[in-house]
């Protein structure tokens, strides 16, 4: 399935896919203000926004964290719960009231080295979100930092 690399998992993933998944999503709330993760923290777990906003922020020493990307309804939240160490590479907090679906790190990845076909649709669903993110990352960066701003020359 070739979707866009900021597909929502409803987008990327085939429905047998996505239906085996949401068996194992909890539904949570998080106040306005929390932090989900940190930079640094073990990645056990994502979430996928039903209402509400999360930014995604990096740590830049000497200032304050910058934010990299806002996320919004059916977006993927943390990618670094798939990739060995599985640690935080940003930081996210609630920028409202936030609704989401919940999954365990450990139980899916289970399931995707039990089902190779899962596996490679997840893993090319959350790629493509990771590629998505280190672009914004490098842009938001480069307009916060850079002497003349990204200058759009991607």
């Amino acid at each position: 399935m070739n979707a866009p690399a900021t597909a929502s998992m409803l987008q990327a993933l085939p429905a047998e896919h996505r239906h085996r998944l949401m068996r194992f999503a909890r539904e949570v709330s998080c106040p306005q203000g929390a932090r989900l993760f940190e930079e640094g923290g073990r990645a056990d777990r994502f979430w996928i926004i039903r209402t509400g906003s999360i930014d995604l922020d990096m740590h830049v020493p000497g200032r304050h964290a910058a934010v990299i990307e806002t996320l919004r309804h059916n977006e993927l939240v943390g990618c670094s719960w798939l990739f060995a160490p599985h640690t935080w590479h940003l930081g996210a907090k609630a920028t409202t009231p936030v609704r989401a679906y919940e999954f365990d790190a450990t139980m899916v990845r289970s399931m995707c080295k039990d089902d190779p076909a899962l596996g490679a649709n997840v893993a090319q669903w959350v790629g493509g979100v990771l590629a998505h993110r280190l672009r914004s990352a490098r842009t938001r960066l480069l307009d916060l930092y850079a002497p003349y701003g990204s200058g759009g020359f991607l």
